[in-house]
């Protein structure tokens, strides 16, 4: 993890360069895990939009379901409760991601300004 940008140690020369591609990974490994989220959140959306109609007007119709590489056959009723529980607990995660995003980027905004370090195309 890189080192807080307001450390009363100022960072070497050579030391600049490696901070500041370990915060660009991180922050690029974050946005890459947001993404994969939000992809598995969208699934299980749309898997629930299309089985909550179902769980009315006919509950016991077979419903399939891959748990742990097995596909495994249940019924809509038993499947539901599950879906809506992940995709709650997906949802949290993917809260808690954004903000340490969030709060890792303004982090590096700050490392930036007290080193001077500009982007090509960005403004100051």
């Amino acid at each position: 993890m890189p080192p807080k940008a307001s450390t009363s140690q100022k960072l070497s020369p050579q030391e600049v360069p490696v901070v500041f591609q370990r915060y660009r990974t991180e922050l690029q490994n974050l946005a890459q895990k947001i993404g994969e989220l939000e992809s598995e959140l969208d699934e299980h959306a749309l898997v629930l939009s299309t089985l909550q109609p179902l769980v009315k007007t006919d509950p016991s119709r077979p419903c399939y379901r891959l748990i742990g590489g097995v596909l495994v056959e249940r019924t809509v009723v038993d499947v539901v409760p599950a879906l809506e529980t992940n995709f709650g607990g997906i949802k949290e995660v993917l809260e808690s991601l954004m903000k340490t995003y969030k709060n890792k980027e303004e982090e590096f905004g700050g490392f930036q300004r007290e080193y001077g370090i500009q982007m090509p195309g960005q403004q100051r």
